[in-house]
């Protein structure tokens, strides 16, 4: 399978990197996870808990920020409901609607969770220099931007 533009870089090399990324992917998850432990949370809960403690939001909109379909967010809420850190209620102006709530107790917890993330990215880029820190972003930015299509005119 070629790739559908011509990148000038070898096929073998363009698999290796894609390859790598999710290999690098995939352990800051597993670090993420082993650091969220103490709380009983996953990384994917406890970005839901985050991006709900931000502002009163539906679960449409934590789908997006968290990058999951709307099954597994319904998971994400049930899990985190059951755990009584959030909660459901109806929307006022949309019967068809709901807008996710943290409760007191998820407002507690919500300030210990952001340090964690920062733990595992200053593990993950330990050792690189600030320049380097905003080369990878850079490259990375634009990669996502090549697969969501946002970096074309």
């Amino acid at each position: 399978m070629e790739p559908r533009e011509n990148t000038g870089v070898p096929f073998g090399l363009v698999l290796g990197g894609g390859s790598l990324l999710n290999q690098v992917g995939r352990e800051l998850r597993t670090t993420v996870d082993a650091l969220l432990a103490p709380f009983d949370l996953t990384a994917q809960q406890a970005a839901v808990l985050l991006h709900a403690s931000r502002q009163e939001t539906s679960p449409n909109r934590l789908a997006a920020e968290v990058g999951t379909d709307t099954a597994g967010m319904t998971r994400l809420l049930d899990r985190l409901e059951a755990k009584g850190l959030l909660a459901r209620r109806p929307h006022p102006g949309d019967r068809r609607s709901v807008v996710v709530e943290v409760t007191p107790e998820g407002r507690a917890l919500a300030p210990r969770l952001a340090p964690v993330f920062g733990t595992a990215s200053a593990r993950l880029l330990s050792g690189f220099s600030e320049e380097e820190v905003l080369q990878v972003t850079g490259l990375l930015r634009r990669m996502l931007d090549n697969l969501t299509g946002r970096g074309r005119s």
